[in-house]
């Protein structure tokens, strides 16, 4: 398949399954791969996958639709899309600086499920489930109900705290996955986040669409519409994840005049080289989608097998800027351990700085000065 395809994802690929079944967003729910058994009977596992998935309910479940499965390789266990949900031996391994909460989102939650982490915005966790698990989950101590504690939300409570912090104009919704809630449910949240005056626009963050793109309903689409401004960021990693179904979920939501964005993490051995990411963005572009962030993989316990270093990931940025339209240059950020927030870290364009003058290079390399004129040298100047 070349770079720009959309592949579709046919039903014959799970067996005698009815298209109209295949197409139904429950039955690719009820349907996942969730045991070693169904694992098994599907992917000739390697030694250190078997282990991981024996091991996974300890700490992270196994989840993984139908439709996200196919897309394996089961011939490849170097397979980005099985590196992604397959769990793996390392995932028992702690190496140091690794943490339960490298977000730091416990120590900044007023209210159960609530993180107010920056002045004007808030984080608001809605549910514990995903349709599928990634296993480098910054939030897996929570999330699918296998991590260390259980996520305890009080939504009353958040609505009281932003009725009372009227400074909070912008509402990001995660969790798990906003969008595995029933469409009513979800409206309801979003209802009465909009009775609050002081709340401008809401987020949804989201892998649905990529996961499970049969639950971008028509209905679910005419219901987020009712609630502008709401905008989406979803979560891609590899442009084999942006199938035919994905690209038509996508293209349903931006014709609902939801703006999108992609925000994608850095990972080892699935997309860790710039011709890849490359390709990621340019059909992400295609979906409509902006790429929004690129991560550095957060220092979750048991992801050092999925870990670039920020080196590796500021040479992969050199390699984009420039070299592609700046629509499909994300920003590369790092979120400073147990709570610094999302901290920009891209290449070194600046060489020096002087009272007078900037040096920069450009993205070949090129050394050019851009002089630096203060107002007092400005009103000096004769006509």
């Amino acid at each position: 398949m070349k770079a720009k395809e959309f592949q579709r994802v046919p039903s014959e690929s799970w067996g005698s399954v009815l298209p109209s079944e295949w197409n139904d967003w429950s039955w690719q729910l009820r349907n996942r791969i969730q045991t070693l058994e169904q694992l098994e009977k599907r992917l000739s596992l390697i030694g250190e996958e078997r282990a991981g998935t024996i091991l996974a309910g300890k700490k992270l479940a196994l989840g993984i639709t139908p439709h996200f499965f196919s897309l394996i390789d089961p011939q490849d266990p170097d397979c980005p899309i099985r590196r992604q949900v397959v769990p793996r031996i390392e995932e028992a391994s702690r190496a140091p600086d690794e943490m339960v909460d490298p977000c730091g989102e416990d120590s900044h939650m007023p209210v159960p499920g609530l993180v107010h982490r920056y002045p004007d915005r808030v984080l608001l966790l809605v549910t514990d489930r995903c349709a599928s698990y990634c296993r480098y989950c910054t939030r897996s101590r929570v999330v699918s109900g296998a991590g260390e504690q259980e996520l305890t939300v009080d939504l009353e409570g958040a609505f009281r705290y932003l009725e009372n912090h009227p400074e909070v104009r912008d509402v990001l919704l995660s969790g798990g996955d906003p969008l595995l809630l029933s469409d009513a449910k979800l409206n309801a949240i979003l209802t009465r986040l909009r009775s609050i005056s002081s709340i401008e626009f809401i987020r949804i963050g989201t892998r649905i669409p990529i996961f499970l793109p049969q639950r971008i309903t028509p209905e679910l689409v005419a219901m987020l519409k009712q609630h502008h401004p709401l905008w989406m960021s979803i979560h891609s990693n590899h442009p084999k994840e942006l199938s035919y179904e994905v690209r038509e979920a996508l293209g349903r939501l931006a014709d609902a005049g939801i703006p999108l964005g992609n925000q994608s993490v850095l990972l080892k051995g699935v997309n860790d080289r710039s011709e890849i990411l490359k390709d990621l963005f340019h059909k992400l572009l295609l979906c409509r989608v902006r790429p929004y962030y690129l991560y550095q993989c957060d220092l979750i316990t048991g992801s050092a097998h999925l870990r670039t270093t920020i080196r590796e990931g500021q040479e992969i940025m050199e390699q984009l800027r420039g070299y592609t339209t700046g629509y499909a240059v994300p920003t590369y950020v790092v979120d400073g351990p147990g709570g610094g927030g999302k901290i920009p870290i891209g290449p070194g364009y600046i060489v020096g700085m002087a009272d007078d003058r900037v040096i920069l290079k450009n993205y070949k390399g090129d050394v050019y000065e851009y002089p630096e004129i203060s107002q007092t040298q400005v009103a000096g100047f004769k006509g």
